[in-house]
C-alpha cells in the first residue's frame, strides 16, 4: 500500500519539489565543490545515525536519476516502512563527487523529516496496538511538504486523515461559531447533504464536537448523515461516555479523539473505544531523524 501511494500520490509532487529544492539551495552553482577537481569518483553511503523507520527511500533515486552519471542501489533489505538499526546503510550512490556533494543536504533534509515523523507514528502505533484505535495525520504539516510528511505517517503504520480541504469535510467550530445548540445538529445535516449533492466523491463529512451536548445532538440526526464525530479535547471518561452512547444509539458515526495528544495519553485515549486518533504531533513536532551521508573512494 506504501509503494501504491507513493506511486499515485506523491511521486509527481516530489520531482516537483526536488527542483525546487535544490534551486533553493543553490545546486546548479555550488561554489565550494566546483573549486576542486571535477569528475572525480566516490561512493556516498546514505546511512541512520540512529534506529528508527523508514520512509521516503524512493527520493534516493530520484535525485540520483536527475544526473545520468550517478548510479545508486538500495541496501538489502531498506525499504519504506521497515524499521532500521543505528548505523545501518539505507542505499549507496556512485559517481562524480561534485554530482553528489551538491544534492547531498537537500536529500538529507527531506529524509530526516520523512523518517522523523514515520519513527514517531510508529511509537504512537506501537502504544496502541491491542486497541480498536487508528492513529490519523492531521493538516497540520510544512507547506508544501505535506505529500512527504503523509507518505512518512503511511510508513509509520498510520493513516490518512484527509489530503486537504477539497477531498472530505470536516466542521469545525470556527464553522459553526455563533450557531445554538438547537440548531446545530440541523445546521450540519443541512451543509453535509449540500456538500454530498456538489462532490459526489467526499471521501467523509466529519463534524467536530466540543461539547457532549453537540455530540448528543449528532446522535440524533437519521443513520450516515455524518460520518465521524471529531470529540475535541474530551477527557477519558467523556470519550468512554460518548462510545456507550453511540454503541447504545446503534449509530454508524465513528468516533475520532483529537486535541493535545501525546505518547503518555494515547494509549488511555484508545482504550475508551474510539475508533480513530488524530495525532497533530506526528507531522508538527516529530523529531529530525538524523542521516548522513557517509564517503568512500
Amino acid at each position: 500500500m506504501i509503494a501504491q501511494h507513493w506511486r499515485e500520490c506523491a511521486h509527481s509532487e516530489a520531482v516537483q519539489c526536488i527542483e525546487r529544492v535544490l534551486a533553493e539551495d543553490g545546486a546548479e552553482s555550488d561554489v565550494t565543490t566546483a573549486s576542486f577537481p571535477p569528475g572525480v569518483a566516490i561512493k556516498a553511503a546514505v546511512v541512520a545515525r540512529r534506529s528508527g523507520t523508514c520512509a521516503a527511500l524512493t527520493l534516493v533515486d530520484l535525485f540520483a536519476h536527475r544526473d545520468p552519471r550517478l548510479a545508486v542501489s538500495r541496501a538489502h533489505g531498506a525499504c519504506d516502512g521497515g524499521e532500521v538499526l543505528a548505523g545501518a546503510t539505507l542505499a549507496t550512490l556512485c559517481g562524480p563527487r561534485e554530482a553528489i556533494l551538491s544534492i547531498e543536504r537537500t536529500l538529507l533534509n527531506l529524509l530526516g523529516l520523512a523518517m522523523g515523523c514515520a519513527t514517531l507514528t510508529a511509537a504512537f502505533v506501537d502504544e496502541v496496538a491491542d486497541t480498536r484505535a487508528k492513529i490519523c495525520d492531521t493538516r497540520k504539516t510544512i507547506p508544501g511538504l505535506r505529500w512527504l510528511q503523509k507518505h512518512a505517517v503511511l510508513c509509520g503504520g498510520g493513516h490518512l486523515h484527509r489530503r486537504g480541504l477539497d477531498d472530505a469535510m470536516l466542521v469545525k467550530d470556527n464553522h459553526v461559531a455563533g450557531i445554538p445548540l438547537d440548531a446545530f445538529a440541523r445546521s450540519v445535516e443541512e451543509v453535509a447533504r449540500t456538500a454530498r449533492a456538489r462532490h459526489p466523491s467526499l471521501a467523509f463529512v466529519c463534524v467536530e464536537c466540543d461539547s457532549m451536548e453537540q455530540f448528543v445532538a449528532l446522535l440524533a440526526l437519521p443513520r450516515g448523515a455524518i460520518d465521524i464525530a471529531l470529540l475535541d479535547n474530551f477527557a477519558v471518561g467523556e470519550l468512554e461516555d460518548a462510545v456507550k452512547r453511540r454503541d447504545a444509539a446503534a449509530s454508524s458515526m465513528l468516533l475520532e479523539a483529537s486535541g493535545g495528544v501525546s505518547l503518555a495519553t494515547v494509549r488511555a485515549i484508545a482504550r475508551a473505544g474510539v475508533d480513530r486518533i488524530s495525532v497533530g504531533a506526528i507531522t508538527h513536532s516529530a523529531p529530525w531523524h538524523d542521516v548522513a551521508l557517509d564517503i568512500d573512494f
